[in-house]
């Protein structure tokens, strides 16, 4: 949910750390700092405001280095505030670093001298306070009310000349999740950097004069600097000097080894990251759809399991039922999955939040193919949901993903990689879409596999797959009228959103998206349940958003939307070209282009992102970067 970058070079990395933190600040934006080795000082500046203003201030206080670290905050221990701002110091027992000057963006680094490790962290320590109180024992004093300060003074208790040493040395007592950068006063041209359940990447510079190395949550941090990239794997550590590097990991008893890890060429194209016409990169990203879809798809040219991987046909012909592991957006998508794989493909399927799953004592069964779902591919409660199902003893896994160098990917026997491309807008669009159709094809491939889809109803399935772009785009044309809507929904502070069977979980989607960016009180029920409780909340101060395709159930969803009016509500209903549903007295009706049949979901779900996306345009909020929200959710 943090960023990280850090360098080593023989050049002034400065601009190329701010340049990486613009790159991640979708990831976490409660903070940022950055901490360089200058002058054989460490000097740092953090501020609470954006990377922006972070970048001004670093310039006005001359700060140069050819070493450094830089980290973009979302706060987990202690509030956003400067103190708990990241690189954190330790300069050692008995000395206070909030005292030494060396802290807010602006300030004069007076003290700095004192300062010996700078550290940033990415991930939780678990057991920060049991460390806390022994380093507490040995003379050292907090500044902050993080856990990761708890690091840096561990880190410089076990110093001994070596960073590498200390490091390695630090590791085993830590307990939870981490990706980190850490350097030292005493050896300037050196960062070492370890990862355990969160993200990290290496990148080798492609101008050997610089000799420079770096370090990186996200390989897109280091786009316009470097493509020649290593995924650190688990528990891996490395240490980065000008002109060399060296990763290692622990082995059977725990000493650690030099391991080799493949050097790949990574595209994280910079253009990914740019905002271009649109006003924020949601809106950016809801427009991208068609050619998201359309990519997505790209090569689909037959329902074959070869889709998935090599292995595919046997692991899929070998399974009897499906578990979806997933959360929040990935989650819906998946409950969206569940009718496809019960009604086209007859196999039955469950779907758990990942962060629950692994917590609660559940059946096992081995032949249930276990399919995660995750826009990055490091969702941190999913990968430990995927690794307690395999050990469960359920070893047929595969992931629908957006990042094919992911963890997720890496630990999934099988994989479709979706290409949504780059999305930066916290609240997440074309990787929703683009994992419905993933989760489509599977169920097509299932269903090829079980003896239900004949070959003519094949042909129709993949002509309608190749369509859905061009759907889309008509969908996007209905803006204008979905912003009408939108100033109304911006004076209200509580939403209802409905949809039955199929289109639940994606009224379920719409009103995770208003409240996530609009922060207007939104919830989401199957139609059939208003008179079982939520009844009561319909006022005319209501709006009830309703999605109505044409389908099988829509005569039941029409006297649903009777009961709201009865009682005064103000329903907004999405629906299908040719349902006969019209506008009227405490009815307003957008009509889709076209009815989709069992893609419907797809098409529906995109003005609900419209309509959250213009409500929160009118309300004034942060579209792109939501109050206490980040993207990739890399905690648990």
């Amino acid at each position: 949910m943090c960023g990280i970058v850090g360098a080593v070079s023989s050049r002034n990395i400065v601009p190329v750390l701010i340049e990486g933190l613009k790159r991640l600040e979708y990831r976490g934006y409660d903070s940022c700092g950055v901490a360089v080795h200058q002058d054989g000082e460490l000097r740092r500046a953090r501020s609470t405001a954006r990377v922006a203003e972070l970048e001004a201030g670093v310039r006005s206080d001359g700060i140069a280095a050819g070493t450094g670290i830089a980290h973009t905050r979302w706060a987990t221990h202690g509030a956003p505030a400067v103190h708990n701002a990241h690189p954190h110091f330790s300069a050692g027992p008995g000395v206070d670093a909030a005292s030494t000057g060396f802290g807010a963006l602006g300030d004069a680094d007076e003290g700095a001298e004192l300062a010996r490790i700078g550290l940033v962290h990415n991930g939780i320590i678990e057991n920060h306070d049991e460390l806390r109180t022994q380093l507490r024992a040995q003379g050292y004093v907090f500044a902050s009310q993080t856990d990761t300060e708890v690091i840096a003074h561990l880190i410089d208790h076990l110093y001994e000349g070596d960073l590498l040493q200390a490091v390695q040395r630090a590791l085993p007592q830590l307990r939870g999740a981490y990706a980190i950068a850490v350097f030292c006063r005493h050896e300037p041209g050196r960062i070492v950097g370890a990862r355990q359940g969160s993200p990290l990447v290496l990148g080798v510079g492609v101008d050997e004069r610089q000799g420079e190395y770096f370090l990186a949550s996200d390989a897109m941090a280091l786009a316009g600097v470097t493509d020649r990239i290593v995924y650190l794997e688990e528990s891996d550590v490395v240490d980065l000097r000008l002109g060399r590097c060296a990763i290692s990991a622990p082995g059977a008893s725990g000493r650690f080894a030099a391991v080799e890890r493949p050097v790949r060429v990574v595209h994280a194209h910079s253009g990914a990251a740019e905002l271009g016409p649109y006003r924020h990169f949601m809106q950016k990203e809801i427009f991208e759809q068609p050619r998201a879809i359309a990519d997505t798809l790209e090569g689909v040219t037959g329902i074959d399991p070869a889709l998935f991987g090599d292995g595919a046909h046997e692991v899929l012909r070998g399974i009897d039922r499906v578990l979806i592991l997933a959360c929040g957006t990935s989650y819906y998508s998946g409950s969206t999955a569940r009718y496809w794989l019960e009604s086209i493909a007859g196999i039955p399927t469950s779907v758990e939040i990942a962060s629950e799953y692994r917590y609660r004592d559940s059946v096992p069964d081995p032949r249930t193919l276990v399919v995660t779902i995750s826009q990055s591919g490091e969702t941190a409660d999913t990968l430990a949901a995927l690794k307690h199902a395999r050990g469960q003893g359920m070893p047929h896994t595969l992931t629908i993903c957006n990042v094919a160098t992911s963890a997720m990917v890496r630990e999934c026997r099988l994989a479709y990689i979706t290409r949504a491309g780059v999305e930066i807008g916290v609240a997440s669009t074309k990787a929703f879409t683009t994992q419905l159709v993933g989760l489509y094809l599977l169920t097509l491939v299932l269903a090829l596999l079980r003896g239900r889809l004949t070959e003519k109803q094949e042909a129709s399935q993949l002509k309608a797959l190749r369509h859905l772009p061009l759907a889309v785009q008509a969908v996007l044309a209905l803006e204008p009228q979905v912003i009408a809507w939108s100033e109304e929904f911006a004076r209200r502070e509580h939403a209802l959103f409905l949809g039955r069977g199929l289109h639940y979980p994606i009224a379920l989607e719409g009103a995770l998206k208003l409240k996530e960016i609009s922060y207007i009180h939104a919830e989401a029920y199957p139609a059939g349940e208003l008179k079982h409780g939520p009844l009561a909340l319909v006022t005319d101060q209501m709006p009830v958003v309703t999605v109505a395709p044409n389908d099988a159930l829509l005569e039941k969803l029409e006297s649903n939307m009777e009961e709201v009016r009865a009682r005064g509500g103000q329903l907004y209903v999405f629906a299908d070209a040719d349902a006969r549903i019209v506008s009227g007295p405490g009815r307003h009706v957008i009509r889709m282009p076209e009815h989709y049949g069992a893609l419907s979901p797809i098409l529906h779900v995109v003005p609900l992102q419209l309509l959250a996306y213009h409500t929160a345009c009118a309300r004034g909020t942060d579209v792109d970067k939501p109050r206490n929200l980040a993207k990739s959710v890399t905690v648990e």
